[in-house]
């Protein structure tokens, strides 16, 4: 049940927002409409909002490939781009008469969206998921459960059981790739509400990502692919690394979603790459 428009007039919450910057107000006070409680509630929710939280940390909850993924306080919120990054994955995965379980990682989960997305696409999957960040863990482990997924604490692939090492079809890798300078450009919705650590790429971005296609090889299974998210200018350098780590590296781009994917893929003939670390 959600509370009564009479009780906060639907342009007095619009007023309300347009002038703490909502672009999208209209449509920003149906949601908080629809999704408050009581009176309360909406006029709590709406307070918040106009302090500029994100809207999705307001509302418990973000839209993600068709799922309502839960979001808490302080955890990454899944962009809308990402769902570039879910497409392509499951466009990888091969049907098969009687399939075996599609066995997807998910790194620097956050609310594990990315996991729970691709694994709503898949007919069969076995869904692990991982980040340092113990709200997102949390939050994760609420996101997988109706999948049977499991979501560790820890860093990178350090949790994960050692089972799965070869065995990985899907690896995703939601990394940070923010420029530690470039933080403090970014909008005050993600600067001052989302975990720093689930932006920061350190110095050109690319940080995190040297470590995760560092190992990437050992955890993938022969054909198994990692596809990671990042920017148009980083993208070169990216699939750089990805080639380094020796898997095969493909760049793939959406201008509606404005969104930029890399997949590294590695030889089906199982070989590792002479560098390759865990």
């Amino acid at each position: 049940m959600s509370a009564s428009p009479s009780s906060l007039p639907l342009s007095v919450i619009v007023t309300r927002l347009r002038a703490a910057g909502c672009v999208f107000a209209e449509d920003e006070a149906q949601l908080l409409i629809s999704t408050a409680q009581t009176p309360a509630e909406l006029a709590a929710m709406v307070d918040r909002r106009a302090a500029g939280l994100p809207l999705e940390h307001v509302l418990g909850w973000a839209e993600f490939c068709g799922l309502r993924i839960a979001v808490d306080p302080g955890v990454f919120v899944p962009r809308r781009r990402t769902e570039f990054l879910i497409r392509q994955a499951a466009g990888l995965v091969r049907p098969a008469v009687a399939p075996p379980r599609t066995v997807v990682v998910d790194l620097c989960c956050g609310s594990g969206a990315m996991g729970a997305a691709l694994v709503a696409a898949l007919d069969w999957a076995e869904l692990y998921a991982v980040d340092i960040d113990p709200a997102a863990v949390r939050c994760a482990r609420r996101n997988i459960a109706a999948a049977g997924g499991q979501a560790y604490e820890g860093d990178l692939y350090e949790p994960l059981p050692a089972k799965l090492r070869g065995r990985v079809d899907i690896l995703l890798a939601n990394v940070p790739y923010v420029p530690t300078d470039e933080i403090e450009l970014l909008p005050p919705e993600a600067r001052l509400h989302e975990a720093r650590v689930a932006l920061d790429g350190g110095a050109d971005g690319l940080d995190v990502l040297r470590r995760v296609t560092a190992a990437a090889a050992l955890w993938l299974a022969p054909g198994g692919h990692l596809l990671f998210e990042t920017s148009e200018r980083q993208a070169s350098r990216a699939a750089e690394l990805v080639a380094r780590d020796g898997l095969t590296p493909r760049v793939a781009s959406s201008d509606e979603l404005n969104a930029t994917v890399v997949t590294g893929t590695r030889p089906r003939d199982g070989s590792l790459w002479p560098g390759s670390s865990p």
